[in-house]
């Protein structure tokens, strides 16, 4: 085939850029091309929010989620969703709107905890439709924890009993797990060295009810697709 100079250049130049970019990004010089109905969202290291976390953090920016989250909602193609956590947590204001995004989809959505789903990483965990994580994988509830300048009054304890409580709501909302033992859980001062509250590995969560089953990436995509195919019934049964 042949090319003027003009576009030979430019796809030069396209194949090179996208080259570098997934060598930057992803560490490879080629990822599989294919087509797929399910969108994979990562959620890794800590939750950035309102502040800019320093250059050497791995972090998750929640203002480039919420936008593919929309996406994915709004995208004809697209058919669900595949959230993958291994994360400390971070920012409680913007995990939670995260979360609240994700459990308010139409579409199905599966959540699978690698590693770890600490902290506010957990309201994320059981946001989704269905749940899993891995049987090595932990997560830590504890109490929320603020930097800087405190201000010791009633007040300050007072907001932070009302940030607690809307954790704790979404987590039983959006789980099995009961009130009284995600807060026995949250407030246990013999689990965690110089802490509060409990880290729980793999079979532990779902014992729990926090999460609904062990397992890995196949059983999350093929959890994914059933729930497609249901949810693809349902819609036909109402039309008819």
């Amino acid at each position: 085939m042949i090319y003027m100079n003009g576009d030979s250049e430019g796809t030069n130049n396209e194949v090179k850029d996208n080259t570098n970019n997934n060598i930057k990004e992803l560490g490879e010089v080629r990822v599989p091309q294919f087509r797929s109905n399910i969108h994979c969202i990562t959620i890794i290291g800590q939750i950035e929010g309102h502040m800019v976390l320093p250059p050497q953090n791995k972090s998750t920016k929640y203002e480039h989620i919420i936008p593919q989250i929309v996406a994915v909602e709004e995208n004809p193609e697209i058919e669900g969703l595949l959230i993958i956590l291994n994360t400390v947590g971070g920012d409680v204001e913007a995990g939670l709107a995260l979360s609240e995004l994700i459990v308010s989809m139409k579409k199905p959505s599966v959540s699978l905890v690698l590693g770890g789903g600490h902290s506010i990483g957990v309201p994320l965990a059981v946001s989704a439709k269905y749940s899993y994580i891995a049987p090595t994988a932990t997560m830590t509830i504890h109490p929320i924890r603020m930097n800087g300048l405190i201000i010791g009054v009633p007040q300050t304890f007072d907001y932070f009993n009302k940030m607690q409580e809307r954790i704790i709501r979404f987590i039983v909302e959006n789980s099995k797990i009961d009130l009284d033992t995600i807060k026995r859980l949250m407030f246990t001062t013999s689990e965690l060295a110089n802490d509060v509250g409990t880290v729980l590995v793999g079979a532990e969560a779902v014992k729990y009810g926090l999460i609904k089953e062990i397992g890995g990436l196949h059983q999350a995509l093929s959890k994914l697709q059933s729930l497609i195919t249901s949810s693809k019934a349902a819609e036909k049964q109402n039309i008819n």
